[in-house]
Parts: structure tokens; sequence; C-alpha cells
């Protein structure tokens, strides 16, 4: 049985969306049971059939990435599956945006018209380089009508990092400072956070979601940082057939 999340977002009435846990699959431990990552050392059989059950159960088709911690957006039609992209943009009904997750941040939009819908990859890499500023240029609408909803990430009293990764936000935007603070010669990291800073830096008209950690949760999500070897969720985002 599933244990999918919903979306609480005010999107328009044909934008689907999604996010599973690791309950309602087939795989066995370390990936028990809806491991949907292709790419972890799990039985690529097994992940398939989860995939099967995802795609007969959400009734949409996903294009599946081959994530890469970069900036490159995938066109839902165009692309095939397994396309090197850390985000995708669908305006086909039934065409599903999916990004693989277990402790980095999904982002999922929608246009306020629902006639375009994106997903984005947003590990502290991606999210530094410009992953979601890629994938809200991608959608082709004005960045003041889209929606964006954040899914279950690493929460900011788990995620350690060095000053690096404060360095290079703050080169960015030396308001992203906001987003960290110290702890035993290291910093914690509200990724959450530094998305609101980028979503509302390109003038996106609102966003919800947040607040859900993966790696504090271990029996509704995967989490690499908590367990090393482990399966992956997936977040979804199509337009209504």
């Amino acid at each position: 049985m599933n244990d999918w999340i919903t979306l609480d977002w005010p999107a328009p009435e044909n934008v689907r969306a999604l996010v599973t846990t690791r309950a309602g699959g087939v795989s066995l431990a370390p990936y028990d049971s809806l491991n949907l990552g292709d790419h972890v050392g799990d039985d690529p059989a097994v992940v398939l059939r989860n995939r099967e059950i995802l795609g007969g159960e959400s009734a949409c088709e996903p294009l599946w990435l081959s994530q890469v911690h970069g900036t490159d957006i995938a066109i839902v039609g165009a692309a095939g599956q397994g396309v090197a992209a850390d985000g995708s943009v669908s305006r086909l009904p039934g065409a599903a945006c999916a990004v693989m997750t277990a402790d980095c941040l999904p982002v999922l939009l929608c246009d306020r018209a629902g006639t375009v819908v994106a997903a984005a990859h947003a590990g502290w890499r991606g999210l530094c380089a410009g992953v979601i500023e890629a994938a809200v240029a991608a959608m082709g609408v004005p960045a003041g009508e889209v929606l964006a909803w954040l899914g279950p990430a690493i929460g900011p009293d788990a995620f350690e990092v060095g000053g690096e990764v404060r360095e290079a936000f703050m080169a960015h935007d030396p308001a992203a400072a906001l987003a960290f603070r110290a702890r035993n010669g290291k910093w914690l990291c509200d990724i959450y956070r530094l998305a609101r800073q980028r979503l509302s830096a390109q003038g996106v008209a609102g966003t919800w979601g947040g607040g859900l950690c993966t790696f504090t949760d271990a029996e509704r999500f995967y989490s690499f940082r908590r367990d090393g070897v482990t399966g992956r969720m997936a977040s979804l985002v199509w337009l209504a057939r």
C-alpha cells in the first residue's frame, strides 16, 4: 500500500502532483520497498516493477532522468528516458516531470493557467549553480505566474556542511548567510530557506511545502546521509489528460 504525499498548494485543477515514500513497492532491504532509483545497487528488474507500480497507480508516464547535480533541464516529449539532466519541463498531458531524491530537495513547479509544469532536483550543488532558475526559465512563462512546492529533504537541524558550501552560496547572494548557523566548527544548512530565496529572487508568485525531513524520518523516507546504501523517492508533477 502506498503512502504518497499530496501537495498543499493552490495549483490549477488540471495539475497533478505527488511525492512517493518508501512504502508500496517490492524492493528488499536496504531498498525497501518502493525504490525508484536504478543507480543505487538494487535489482534492475525490481526497480522496473516499482516504476510500473507508480505509473499504473498514478496514471502518468514519468520521464526518468540521470541526475548529475547540474542545471540542465530536459523537455518531456523531446528527451529520451535516462537523459542526463537535473530537471524537466512538460506541456504534454499525462507526461510527468520526475526527480529522484534521498536528502536533496525536490522542487515542483506549475503556472497559474495550468499550461506547463516542471521539476528540479536541487541538491546543494545544483541549487547553488542555478537549477531552480533554469527550471523556471525553461517553463517559458512569466515568473510571476509560477507556483512552487518544496518536497521532503534533509532538514536544517541535520544538514551539516563545511564552510565552503556557505561561502559558495554567499558569493551568489550575501543574504544566503541567513540559511546557515554554526555548530562544532561546521555549519547547519537550511536548504529550504536557500530555495525560497532563489525562487523569490526570480519573482515566483508563491512557494509552498517544506519542513519534511528525510534524515529524521526513517520510516517514511530514504536518506543517503543517514543510511549510505538506500533507495530513492520520486517527486512528480504533470498535467491531467
